[in-house]
């Protein structure tokens, strides 16, 4: 199989990546401007190949799609992060063009199956909780946010237009040993094994879910290799919610840390108050129970100690 992997040198882009690779009949071509991506994250393996890239940019994205005869695209780039894509807008986007890009040479070049990284920051201010795939509005006014339905509304239009088959992932936060060092776990985690101060916007009543890397991949997987989630839409996080302020907690009481918790300013915009998925589509495909936060922190902690 050829795979091509848009954001592949990302945190769950690379992860993939790494496990698609593991079976050598897949061939995986990477495909990412290193803009929050990193060469480390890139797995060394003979059935690997990266290709420095802008999706944005036909020409870039073209060549890549006419030099190989793809069966899978995975389109996981994007301007991340919420802080940098409120800062630059613009560069946000300019992601539409890249929709465009990806799904006109899929459907050229016969490509079976588009499968599209979108998120949970579509939901904006929660109307329930959890947030179903199907019920709860998508009402965020964030670009980023919007982008990402736009980008949702490309997949189902190609499909109905030309038959291009595709499935939407919206990622809640997902930690993991190759996420960014800007984001709110491994950012409290460097801070705590350092005793430096672990700060905090607002008050921490914010609540978030946290999923460890090896659960958002392996229900990938799972939807891949079994043909799942066809022509539709899937939350994949974790549904055990908790306040940013006892986040920073659990990080100094794992990492035996000294360091002290500080208050800044409420953001003026981008942190939503709640956060929390419905994940029984997820439940059912990975069929076991996912890693408390607990359990994927102190992995993660070991794994920077190491």
């Amino acid at each position: 199989m050829q795979i091509l992997i848009t954001g592949g040198a990302g945190n769950i882009g690379s992860s993939l990546a790494f496990a698609l690779s593991e079976d050598s009949r897949n061939f995986v071509v990477i495909a990412d401007n290193l803009l929050t991506g990193s060469l480390s994250k890139v797995p060394k393996r003979e059935n690997v190949l990266f290709v420095k890239a802008d999706v944005n940019d036909f020409n870039d994205i073209s060549s890549i799609f006419y030099a190989h005869k793809f069966d899978y695209v995975f389109h996981f780039a994007a301007v991340v992060g919420v802080q940098r894509t409120l800062d630059n807008p613009l560069w946000v986007l300019k992601d539409i063009k890249g929709f465009e890009n990806i799904l006109n040479l899929s459907k050229n070049t016969s490509v079976k199956k588009v499968y599209f990284s979108s998120s949970s920051e579509v939901y904006g201010e929660p109307f329930e909780i959890p947030q179903n795939e199907h019920t709860t509005p998508l009402n965020s006014k964030l670009p980023y946010a919007i982008v990402k339905n736009v980008g949702e509304a490309f997949l189902k239009s190609y499909e109905a237009e030309f038959g291009l088959n595709y499935t939407i992932f919206r990622f809640f936060n997902t930690y993991g040993p190759n996420q960014s060092e800007d984001f709110v776990i491994p950012k409290f985690i460097q801070a705590a094994l350092n005793g430096e101060d672990i700060t905090i916007y607002g008050d921490g009543s914010q609540t978030r879910t946290f999923c460890y890397i090896n659960d958002n991949i392996d229900t990938i997987l799972n939807i891949h290799n079994n043909e799942l989630v066809n022509n539709d839409v899937i939350n994949i996080g974790n549904d055990e919610e908790m306040t940013i302020l006892e986040l920073a907690q659990l990080i100094v009481k794992l990492c035996d840390s000294s360091s002290r918790i500080v208050h800044l300013p409420a953001l003026k915009e981008g942190d939503m108050t709640r956060r929390c998925p419905d994940i029984s589509k997820m439940k059912e495909i990975l069929n076991r129970d996912l890693l408390t936060a607990s359990e994927g922190i102190s992995k993660y902690i070991n794994h920077l100690k190491q």
